[in-house]
This record gives C-alpha cells, sequence and structure tokens, in this order.
C-alpha cells in the first residue's frame, strides 16, 4: 500500500541521462588533468561543473521520491552546469585557435553516431590518451549536447507525472481516502 503514493524511484543509475553525464565527468577530469595548466582555475570550474552535472541527476532521480518539484529543479540545475562546461569547452577551443567541428560536418557526424552507441565511460576513457585535446573537447561537446536533450526529456517527463498524479500531498491524500474507502467499510461492519 505506501507505493500507492511512494512509488520505488531513483534508479539514477539506468537513466542514459546519468550515464552520459558519467562520461562527461571522466572525459574533463582527464582532459583538465591532462591539457590543462596547474593552478588554472578553470580545472576546478571544469571539474565541478562536470560533477554537478552528474550528481544533480542523482539527486534528481532520489528526489523523485517525494517532490516533483525539486525533481525538475535538480535535473534543471544539472542542464545548467553542463552548459556551463560546454561554455569552457567552447572557450578552449576558440582562445587556442582550434575548431569547433560544425554540427553537420563528418566529424561531428560521426561522433554524434559514436557517442550515441556507447554511453559507457569506460568506452572513453580507453581512446582518450589517442586523441587531441581538440578531438577530446569536440567529443565532450557532443556528449553534453546529447545529456542535455535527454534532461529536458526527463524534465517535460517529470512535469507529465506532476499534473497526471499531482504533488506527494496529493497522492498521500488520496491514498488515504482510498485507504478509508476500502477499509473503513470492515471496520464499522466488525463494531
Amino acid at each position: 500500500m505506501p507505493d500507492a503514493f511512494l512509488p520505488r524511484l531513483g534508479h539514477y543509475d539506468k537513466l542514459i541521462a546519468y550515464r552520459k553525464a558519467e562520461c562527461i565527468y571522466d572525459i574533463t577530469y582527464y582532459f583538465v588533468g591532462n591539457h590543462l595548466a596547474k593552478g588554472d582555475r578553470t580545472v576546478d570550474q571544469m571539474l565541478q561543473a562536470a560533477r554537478s552535472g552528474k550528481q544533480n541527476i542523482v539527486e534528481g532521480s532520489a528526489a523523485a521520491t517525494t517532490s516533483r518539484e525539486t525533481e525538475i529543479k535538480l535535473y534543471n540545475v544539472a542542464k545548467a552546469s553542463l552548459q556551463e562546461l560546454l561554455a569552457d569547452y567552447g572557450d578552449y577551443l576558440r582562445v587556442r585557435g582550434m575548431a569547433l567541428w560544425p554540427k553537420d560536418s563528418p566529424k561531428a557526424v560521426q561522433t554524434r553516431r559514436v557517442c550515441k552507441q556507447h554511453p559507457d565511460s569506460a568506452f572513453y576513457r580507453e581512446r582518450l590518451a589517442a586523441r587531441s585535446p581538440e578531438t577530446i573537447a569536440n567529443i565532450a561537446i557532443v556528449l553534453i549536447h546529447q545529456a542535455d536533450y535527454l534532461l529536458a526529456r526527463l524534465i517535460d517527463a517529470a512535469k507529465k507525472r506532476f499534473l497526471e498524479e499531482g504533488g506527494i500531498r496529493e497522492q498521500m491524500t488520496r491514498a488515504r481516502i482510498d485507504y478509508r474507502r476500502n477499509h473503513g467499510r470492515g471496520e464499522q461492519e466488525g463494531k
């Protein structure tokens, strides 16, 4: 009966958005450790943005059980953090005169296809050392766009569930009314 208004949610590790965010974090960890100078403030900022993108998906997924508002808010924080990271990768490429691959360029199209098929951070970790900083930054950018799209879908789904089911208080009230309706008669007949 408790699942009537508190469904078991929070399986963040099954969300492709989370798995992509984990890939982004791992790529960023490698990237800043190998292509930015120690002591550069951007190192901490990029790592924190990547971590925030990942961790807020975890928290949003866990919050879904009791608060759609919190779930939606945390997924939006994840999106904002990944957008900040996207800007950092774009800045890295721009100030160093490196190419940001146009969306419909062959490299970007191929990278989107590969990234869509591989939401597994080990796949990227195994291949990073053989890639240039420009390529790594562009791979991260593609993954950020994919995660952003998936987060938008998670937010839309959470909004829809809220409209259909209401918030936790509404669900609790409905469950209590249903319980009284189904169990109240038996109690009254026994008296």
